[in-house]
């Protein structure tokens, strides 16, 4: 059996004889008894064995070190802390050193990366990979119950979708006849089965080749790209604002024990933050009207980076936006030109495009997402203002000839989302095995 098994439905369990196996996380031994804490993976909860001179190889049992893989048969009891297994035999499976690195105690998060193929068995880091797992889920569960179609985007491509120049060059061009990279994003391959199925989505890995050494980058991260078609921006935004809800909710009912750690471990009220998220209405502002009121703002906030109409909006200001003025997240929609990539829809002031980005109270942009340029001119006018040939391209501006229609979509990176949902600061600590510049183990 499996803890997960016996908790769904302990009471039924209670005086009966119950085999598990798993992994010896604590034990303390007294003069007669002893207590192992088991945990197998199963759930977030760990079960405590009981044992004592009664039971079979008492010496051996004592032995028993932490990080041992065993095999317990017992009776399920309900003791003076809550259930637990009256052991009748403990066998050894796998035996674990002194000098194994996760003793009981605490261990900083820099220290655990360390040895990122062992973190999987703390605490904290069962409850973040659970919420990764059941995050997934969600995700899928939501396209698939409205009808999107799951479409695998390449990984290699000669593509560089955001027109940025930080791909990863990975083959030589006698390969391929071509200079390949590793995909920057599937979204132009998503455009293509939107235009054939009508909603389609992309879950993956994407990399990018940008030295950074931040809190919130990696060169290797899942994006989560839906692209639906006879969309606009309002409509899009509409469907962002549910999807991030429905996603928030599956791990509110799903994951109670793993939010309740992880509020403990980052001093942070995570339920609180994503009850206060599905009761929110989402605000909406235009890039013109938010710099206003951050140009306003900076009259007695002193931000250290001065707002500009036309410019990007910094951390700080993304701070003002979510936690200030709206006290909610805010889409903030209608970007200048200058500074999105060159498929987002020319809006008719010619100065702005349809796009969007989401701001979240304590993440600041979670997704990313416009309206796509259906106007075969105007995309090749700003293909040519970001120096992107068309060479290449024909395939993506065919799209604009043969059928062509209003679609929109967004990314979202997913561990983006999973620190929000965790409270994790750093994305190393919600991805299994990090890569960042000068990092590449296991």
């Amino acid at each position: 059996m499996t803890i997960k098994e016996i908790l769904k439905d302990v009471d039924s369990y209670l005086g009966k004889t119950i085999k598990l196996q798993g992994w010896v996380r604590n034990h303390r031994k007294q003069n007669v008894i002893g207590f192992i804490d088991l945990f197998d993976g199963s759930c977030f909860e760990s079960m405590q064995v009981v044992y004592s001179k009664d039971t079979k190889d008492f010496a051996k049992i004592e032995s028993i070190r932490i990080g041992s893989s065993i095999s317990i048969e017992g009776e399920l009891v309900k003791g003076k802390m809550g259930y637990e297994i009256k052991a009748k035999s403990v066998i050894l499976e796998g035996d674990c050193p002194e000098n194994y690195p996760l003793q009981p105690k605490k261990h900083s998060l820099e220290f655990l990366r360390e040895i990122a193929y062992l973190r999987p068995r703390t605490r904290v880091f069962q409850a973040v990979f659970r919420i990764r797992h059941l995050a997934q889920m969600a995700i899928h569960n939501y396209f698939h119950e409205r009808g999107y179609v799951n479409v695998h985007s390449p990984i290699l491509t000669a593509l560089d979708c955001e027109g940025a120049g930080e791909a990863f060059h990975v083959m030589p061009k006698d390969f391929f006849g071509k200079d390949v990279s590793l995909t920057v994003s599937g979204q132009l391959q998503a455009e293509t089965f939107a235009l054939a199925f009508g909603k389609t989505y992309t879950f993956g890995p994407t990399f990018r080749a940008e030295n950074s050494n931040t809190k919130t980058h990696a060169a290797e991260f899942w994006m989560i790209e839906p692209e639906i078609a006879f969309c606009d921006l309002d409509r899009l935004m509409s469907i962002q604002e549910e999807f991030l809800k429905y996603v928030a909710k599956y791990i509110l009912d799903n994951a109670n024990s793993e939010l309740e750690f992880l509020s403990q471990f980052n001093e942070l009220d995570l339920k609180t933050r994503l009850q206060e998220l599905l009761n929110s209405k989402i605000a909406r502002v235009t890039h013109k009207d938010a710099i206003d009121i951050l140009i306003k703002a900076n009259k007695t906030t002193k931000f250290q980076f001065e707002p500009k109409q036309g410019g990007d909006l910094a951390k700080e200001h993304e701070k003002y936006l979510t936690d200030m003025h709206f006290k909610s997240p805010v889409f903030v929609y209608n970007w200048p030109k200058d500074i999105k990539a060159f498929y987002m829809y020319m809006n008719d002031d010619k100065e702005t495009v349809a796009a969007v980005d989401l701001l979240v109270p304590g993440s600041g942009e979670l997704m990313g997402g416009s309206r796509r340029e259906e106007r075969e001119e105007i995309l090749l006018a700003r293909m040519k203002q970001f120096k992107i040939g068309k060479e290449g391209m024909e395939w993506y501006l065919n799209l604009r000839k043969f059928g062509g229609c209003t679609h929109a979509g967004f990314g979202m990176g997913f561990e983006r989302l999973l620190m929000y949902l965790t409270g994790m600061e750093n994305i190393r600590d919600v991805i299994p095995y990090y890569r960042t510049p000068g990092n590449c183990e296991f």
